[in-house]
């Protein structure tokens, strides 16, 4: 027996069981000391997690309550949570340790230490804490009964939408608004935990003997196979095999399922990177696109909206529409969004509101149904374009329009709006039926050239054509008076078409008043001409009536008078016939009124013209001329007679200037100098004197009307204005300047006729 014992000792058996059992007794010992400790611990963490996360769950679940101040709701969700099993209550306090709400109704209101009890982990150092780890947050206590407790604290912290809209209740600056305290009992904890340490004590009796029992089963029994198959293993580690590397085995069941599960999380995680970028890019499209849009429920509430509309209404989620848009209180009479849900097609339209500042706004509004997958419509999307820059714009337009259209209206002279091409009427001013004597409706469509009278140069439409000026054309009004008019034409354009605008400007009793003016001149003119031409004619007459005495006598006598005597004697008296004749023919003409008409004029024939009338009276006043008129000189366009008045106008001037002169210096020189000149495109004319010259200071007046320099009674002052008048009427000018050697130079200047230049209306 005492070798058997021996043997056994010396076993394999008996080591193996021995230093198995050994290793099983501490193993079972350790595991049921750290299994039990394990969980004691997880099941205090696994409270105080449960603690804290139903403390959280509970401040979530109060928090849309406590954005919007909705008191009965925070106190009916305090009151059950504390009604679950295991709470034994629940508190929320303020930053003042009141408590505000709890599951025990007899509590609120009271008021606790703030240094004291649960808010002493922050309130412990100053200034309070704001950041507490779970550990310092937790607090363990035992009642009077024996029972312990479990409270958990959990701070609520001041959110930005606290101190945003929509509940702008709290400062920003603060930054924990409260408390919520959750206390569990742990007598249900406690009873688990005693029977699990007696099961785990049992259970680690049990296993320790039957492992021990099963090792020895297995010892005995699979010690060979085991001892065979390590043998065959290094036979084939002999055999040159190699060990795979690997430990998990993918061709059994397990394998599979495991690289099955790998495949499927590798598949959900890419799935869910494209779904996650397709949901950012379609986010970031809604809120960047510029314009406003907004999700819409069947009640026409507020599901969804872009950034563009958040800036610029701050709604809130569930708000109506027509409340966030336009503040009002009950829907639109007129809603494109109530109608696409009705019959579930797109709606466009303009709408009319106000901003969030209290202006005018407009938007053109689209609606879009959105349906699920069945096809109903369980939102539309509306999508609005701020119109309001535009339609402001158009209004500006249309009062600018409208007082451009009145501006237009209200000229005082006819406006005509003539197609570029046509020259048709397009429209016209007012004045247009107060000059012509014709509605807009009557003309419209109608040639302007059709205004013009008969005879009237055909060349008109195309200078107006070429916005060339035209002066003192003839129109016929509607009754048939004619009328002249000056015409500015000046190009514009309205949409895709091209216009002229024509202004005409009536001149009619202008040109009355200028005839008379040029009439009452020519008076003047006849008049300071008087005495010279008495002189003229006294030459003839006294000829004349030296042969009528002579031939008296011999008729007394009864005398016969020689023939050739008689005949000299009736050439005589025929030669100053006609000299006088002419000389009152030239008057008559003169003074004359002249026809506002143009036409091709050699100037140097009506100088010398004029001349003719002024040369015997400079002879007697012993004033030299001289003449420097160049050959084959271009004509013009003007009126002979008009121009020779302005000519006997300048030769008056200088005459008088003469003679001014003289009577303070019997030695200074007396001549008047007539040039004409053809210079490019104009013809000069030259009048100079050795008179007294002119002021510089009085250089700008001398063309004004009754302005004169000449002793009173010696002058109307009016022929240089009205030289300047005529001269400006044939596109002409004329200056005046002083010459070198004393005395006053004029130059005038007319445009050479052009070939289509032809006799027309000034």
């Amino acid at each position: 027996m005492r070798s058997q014992l021996q043997q056994f000792r010396h076993s394999l058996l008996f080591k193996i069981i021995l230093s198995v059992g050994l290793t099983l007794l501490l193993c079972v010992s350790a595991w049921s000391y750290f299994s039990i400790r394990f969980q004691r611990e997880n099941t205090m963490r696994t409270i105080v997690d449960g603690s804290d996360r139903l403390s959280d769950t509970t401040r979530l679940a109060l928090h849309y309550a406590m954005l919007h101040n909705s008191r009965d709701d925070i106190r009916q969700i305090v009151r059950n949570t504390g009604r679950q099993k295991s709470v034994e209550v629940v508190r929320i306090y303020d930053k003042t340790g009141t408590i505000q709400f709890s599951s025990r109704s007899t509590e609120e209101g009271s008021r606790t230490n703030i240094r004291n009890e649960a808010c002493h982990v922050c309130h412990s150092n100053e200034p309070p804490l704001t950041r507490v780890p779970l550990e310092d947050r937790t607090r363990i206590f035992t009642a009077a009964d024996g029972a312990r407790s479990i409270a958990v604290l959990t701070p609520i912290y001041n959110e930005p939408t606290c101190s945003g809209p929509p509940c702008h209740f709290h400062p920003e600056d603060t930054k924990v608004l409260g408390a919520l305290d959750m206390v569990m009992s742990l007598k249900q904890a406690d009873a688990v935990l005693a029977n699990f340490e007696l099961n785990s004590m049992a259970m680690a009796a049990f296993v320790f003997l039957a492992t021990s029992w099963i090792m020895i089963f297995i010892v005995l029994r699979f010690v060979k196979e085991p001892v065979k198959q390590l043998i065959a293993g290094t036979r084939l580690i002999a055999a040159g095999r190699e060990i795979p590397s690997d430990t998990l085995d993918m061709e059994d069941e397990m394998g599979q399922l495991v690289a099955a599960l790998n495949r499927m999380g590798r598949d959900i995680t890419a799935k869910q990177s494209e779904l996650n970028k397709q949901r950012d890019l379609y986010r970031a499209f809604f809120d960047n696109v510029p314009c406003l849009i907004t999700v819409l429920s069947k009640d026409l509430r507020l599901i969804d909206f872009n950034r563009e509309f958040a800036d610029r209404f701050s709604p809130k989620s569930g708000d109506f529409c027509y409340h966030a848009w336009k503040g009002r209180d009950e829907r639109c009479e007129h809603c494109p969004v109530q109608d696409t849900f009705i019959d579930g097609r797109s709606r466009c339209s303009e709408e009319s509101g106000v901003h969030p500042d209290g202006s005018p706004a407009h938007w053109i509004v689209t609606t879009q149904p959105i349906r699920d997958e069945n096809g109903t419509i369980v939102a539309a999307m509306e999508m609005c374009l701020d119109i309001t820059q535009r339609r402001t714009l158009e209004q500006r337009l249309e009062k600018s329009e409208k007082k451009y259209h009145d501006i237009f209206n209200h000229i005082p002279n006819p406006v005509f709006v003539l197609d570029a091409e046509t020259l048709a009427i397009i429209d016209c001013n007012d004045a247009v039926g107060r000059v012509y004597e014709q509605t807009r409706a009557q003309l419209a469509g109608r040639p302007f050239p059709d205004l013009f009278a008969d005879g009237e140069d055909a060349t008109f439409g195309e200078r107006l054509k070429a916005f060339r000026p035209i002066n003192r054309a003839r129109h016929r009004t509607a009754s048939g008076r004619m009328i002249y008019v000056d015409i500015m034409a000046s190009p514009s354009e309205l949409p895709e078409r091209r216009i002229i605008l024509a202004i005409t400007r009536d001149i009619t009793k202008r040109l009355e008043t200028e005839q008379q003016l040029i009439q009452a001149g020519k008076m003047a003119t006849l008049g300071e001409m008087a005495t010279g031409v008495a002189h003229e004619l006294n030459q003839p007459l006294t000829v004349i009536q030296t042969i009528a005495s002579y031939l008296l006598r011999k008729v007394r006598k009864n005398e016969t008078v020689d023939h050739a005597a008689m005949t000299e004697m009736a050439e005589g008296i025929r030669a100053h016939v006609e000299r006088a004749s002419k000389i009152i023919t030239h008057m008559r003409e003169f003074g004359r009124k002249s026809d506002i008409r143009r036409e091709c004029v050699d100037v140097n024939a009506v100088l010398e013209r004029a001349f003719e009338i002024f040369d015997q009276q400079l002879r007697l006043r012993s004033v030299a001329v001289e003449r420097d008129l160049a050959p084959d000189l271009p004509r013009v366009m003007a009126e002979p007679n008009r121009l020779e008045q302005v000519f006997i106008n300048l030769l008056l001037n200088a005459r008088d200037s003469i003679e001014a002169r003289t009577a303070e210096d019997a030695n200074a020189p007396r001549r008047i100098t007539l040039i004409t000149r053809h210079t490019g495109d104009s013809v000069e004319i030259s009048i100079a004197d050795t008179g007294t010259g002119f002021a510089d200071a009085i250089a700008d007046r001398l063309f004004e009307p009754f302005f004169t320099t000449k002793e009173v009674g010696r002058g109307t002052g009016l022929g240089l204005s009205i030289s300047y008048g005529i001269v400006t009427d044939y596109n002409g000018s004329i200056r005046a300047q002083n010459a070198p050697d004393g005395g006053a130079r004029f130059i005038i200047s007319f445009p050479v006729a052009q070939d289509d230049d032809t006799p027309s209306p000034a």
